[in-house]
């Protein structure tokens, strides 16, 4: 068969089962276009995408601008290892980090792997700058957490699916409950051997759980108080998605650039970034900190062939003056309250749905139902036959995250297919 023969969604899921590792278990939809909020699949019915590819696509699907920022600099130069400079990765390290407020950047090319860059900073900190004795440090971390799928971080899963048969685990690592101010207040004022607290602002993954107001805060408060690392994990949650540039801006009303009001902003010490970082185009990552704790990297001490090369220098550029330009913060925060406004509404006679929660535009619906039963799934099922597609977390929660440059007409045309789903499921 020529690979370039057209053959149907059936086929190619076949394809795909009989010669890929079966290491995802996606809706049975075989998606080959898309445009904005859209996507087409093979046979050409269209959809609204309401996972953005878990958050990678906030600037909609193919955007133009990032896009010709990836031709033009892919028909110049791609990559050059980090053996040489190139023209394209100091305008960028300005760029982002002016941005977003911090001394320097480490870039990397996925999510997971700008984790364990941050990772490694805070050991070699923690070792070279707070005097722990080497191989003592320890990183707080919180349950149902999700950091990635590398090695040492499934060593500090809850996911029994994820961690099972791939051990021995890396050690180093204490867990607390999520939004537990006291349990960090604790285990930091009880081990002198505390390197860094690892935290995402919001847990996307888990199931969109959106701490306590003060947390945030609270939680880097404590940080600085005992001389610890604050490391926001923001590669979901980040690039406008909740409403903020960052999440951890909290409430900001910033309208054009992020000002990081200091009221509401909560600056980490370790910064992570990924997904929307390049607007889906091409995977780029990475990790921003001040001087004093970026600085303890030494030339031979971390990298990667790939990151900082000049293709996604200005695949990341582009992506992020989109989130400027297009006002994507303030669409985000308006669009999430009328999305949340509106499900409220609907649930307040539901059977099915107990729950909607979020923030901005990553959102979550609790579908009442075991966390083994497939009724999630069935709903997925039904939202795709209708012309939407999401995806359920964690047995009987949906994930509702669409891309930032949705208008209202289009959200409201999506809230009234989720609703009429729902309600061929109402008991």
């Amino acid at each position: 068969m020529s690979v370039l023969e057209k053959i149907n969604s059936e086929e190619l899921i076949a394809l795909e089962d009989q010669h890929g590792a079966h290491n995802y278990h996606p809706l049975p939809v075989v998606l080959s276009k898309g445009k904005g909020v859209y996507v087409w699949d093979v046979e050409g019915k269209k959809y609204y995408d309401f996972l953005s590819a878990y958050s990678a696509v906030n600037q909609g699907h193919c955007h133009p601008k990032i896009v010709n920022a990836l031709m033009e600099q892919a028909q110049t130069l791609t990559l050059t290892s980090r053996a040489f400079y190139n023209d394209k990765l100091g305008k960028y390290e300005k760029f982002i980090t002016d941005l977003f407020g911090f001394d320097k950047v480490l870039p990397m090319n996925t999510g997971a792997e700008a984790v364990e860059t941050a990772l490694k900073i805070c050991r070699k900190w923690a070792y070279e700058k707070k005097g722990i004795d080497e191989h003592q440090a320890v990183i707080v971390v919180c349950e149902n957490n999700f950091h990635g799928r590398t090695t040492t971080i499934i060593s500090f899963s809850n996911d029994e699916n994820a961690r099972k048969n791939f051990g021995p685990y890396t050690e180093g690592f204490i867990k607390i409950p999520y939004d537990d101010i006291e349990a960090l207040k604790n285990v930091l004022e009880n081990n002198k051997n505390i390197a860094g607290f690892l935290v995402e602002p919001i847990q996307g993954e888990a199931g969109v759980y959106v701490p306590s107001d003060e947390f945030v805060a609270k939680a880097k408060a404590l940080c600085k108080q005992n001389n610890v690392l604050f490391i926001a994990d923001e590669v979901q949650t980040g690039i406008a998605r909740t409403g903020s540039l960052l999440a951890v801006c909290g409430n900001c009303n910033c309208e054009n650039n992020c000002e990081r009001n200091p009221q509401t902003y909560v600056k980490p010490d370790l910064l992570i970034l990924g997904k929307a970082i390049s607007g889906g185009v091409y995977p780029v990552s990475a990790v921003l900190a001040d001087n004093a704790v970026m600085n303890v990297i030494k030339p031979g001490q971390h990298g990667s062939t790939f990151g900082g090369n000049p293709l996604a220098a200005a695949v990341a550029t582009a992506a992020l003056e989109v989130i400027q330009e297009e006002n994507l913060i303030q669409n985000a925060r308006s669009l999430g309250k009328l999305f949340r406004s509106e499900l409220n509404k609907y649930i307040q006679n539901s059977t099915i749905v107990s729950l909607v929660r979020g923030k901005g535009l990553l959102n979550a619906i609790v579908i009442n139902d075991s966390e083994d039963s497939s009724t999630a799934w069935d709903i997925c099922m039904k939202l795709a036959e209708n012309g939407l597609l999401a995806k359920p977390t964690h047995g009987n929660i949906i994930r509702f995250a669409p891309p930032l440059v949705m208008n209202e007409e289009q959200l409201l045309d999506c809230v009234s297919i989720i609703i009429k789903t729902l309600k061929e499921f109402e008991r």
